[in-house]
């Protein structure tokens, strides 16, 4: 029982956890390991020289160079929606102290996927910056309504409520998606490869366009972590200590959604990122959100870009949607997780 105590009121303390160096290390190795395998590894493998010439002398025109220059854009994007969807992750665990919390699973990616798409059959959209404020708007609707629905009863918003509230949610939205696209064959064509999730389209002009949420949404994150710590002490403890946690957890959630909703717009619905990232960082680095949410960007981005790299290799000459290969590790992963934590709050 004490044990306990103190490795909660250890939250509160700064200090830097063990290891915490050493990890940051192997983490900065793996993602420059990762953006070499991007750059080098695909349909086509690409030499030295072609890499070198793609990356440092925009004057050569060979195929090879010109090749490297294309993945160095979906190389940047892939680093950029895998450290937005762990982020995302870690504030969605903390605000709903919920150990399988995802976007995926809560169903707010599904909400995105359904503003998306009756965007496209109903407004006729087409440019990145329509489909991100549409994803977030769906986004935000289905987080609000997902924790309503979660929160109801005694006990409140309880891990398993959500989970639950979250499954049914993202199943009736899907049902809803696939009747806006039946009778409609040109919202099924333009919507079913975004649907499985991919970063194959990603160049420089929507690169641009997500900039600007990711740094909204890493800001409010950041001012949103010291006070997590306190969150998962308890809501009363925590206001205890002089945090607003109404406010807290609108922030936060705000943050979780701004992240996934634009990640999901010009992405897809990539699913099982941010709960594989945020779970990898916790087991090693422990519970303390100051070390865990900037870290969970980290492990978020290198399994993404990984993830993209076996895409392409296992399906060349085409290539597997970096989508169907996370969803293929998540799943198994996310009932070892379930099995083990019961489904218990943090």
């Amino acid at each position: 029982m004490n044990s306990s105590i103190d490795s909660k009121n250890n939250l509160l303390k700064p200090h830097i956890p063990r290891h915490f160096i050493a990890v940051l290390v192997a983490c900065l190795v793996m993602l420059v390991l990762c953006i070499i395998a991007s750059l080098v590894f695909g349909s086509r493998a690409i030499s030295f020289n072609e890499l070198i010439a793609g990356l440092f002398h925009q004057n050569v025109d060979s195929y090879g160079a010109n090749v490297v220059r294309q993945r160095v854009a979906r190389t940047v994007f892939s680093l950029f929606c895998g450290a937005a969807l762990g982020i995302s992750g870690a504030l969605m665990q903390a605000v709903t102290r919920n150990p399988i919390a995802d976007p995926s699973i809560l169903g707010v990616n599904t909400g995105a996927s359904l503003f998306v798409v009756g965007g496209i059959a109903f407004l006729n959209i087409s440019t990145a910056t329509q489909y991100i404020w549409l994803a977030l708007a769906g986004a935000m609707i289905t987080a609000v309504f997902v924790f309503g629905i979660g929160s109801m009863g005694r006990g409140g918003a309880t891990p398993l409520k959500l989970v639950l509230a979250g499954a049914a949610t993202s199943a009736a939205l899907s049902s809803l998606v696939i009747a806006i696209m039946i009778p409609r064959s040109y919202v099924m064509d333009q919507f079913r490869f975004w649907q499985v999730g991919s970063v194959g389209a990603a160049n420089w002009s929507s690169i641009t366009t997500f900039i600007p949420f990711l740094i909204v949404g890493i800001l409010l994150g950041i001012l949103s972590i010291a006070a997590l710590n306190a969150l998962a002490l308890g809501d009363e403890v925590a206001k205890g200590l002089g945090v607003r946690t109404g406010v807290l957890r609108l922030t936060a959630a705000l943050a979780a959604v701004l992240l996934c909703g634009a990640t999901t717009a010009l992405a897809g619905p990539i699913g099982f990122v941010g709960l594989l990232a945020t779970h990898v960082i916790r087991l090693i680095l422990g519970p303390d959100m100051r070390y865990v949410v900037p870290m969970s960007a980290f492990a978020g981005a290198i399994i993404l870009t990984i993830s993209d790299v076996c895409g392409r290799v296992l399906g060349s000459p085409g290539e597997l949607e970096v989508g169907v290969v996370t969803a293929f590790i998540g799943a198994p992963i996310l009932i070892i997780i379930a099995r083990k934590a019961k489904v218990r709050g943090l």
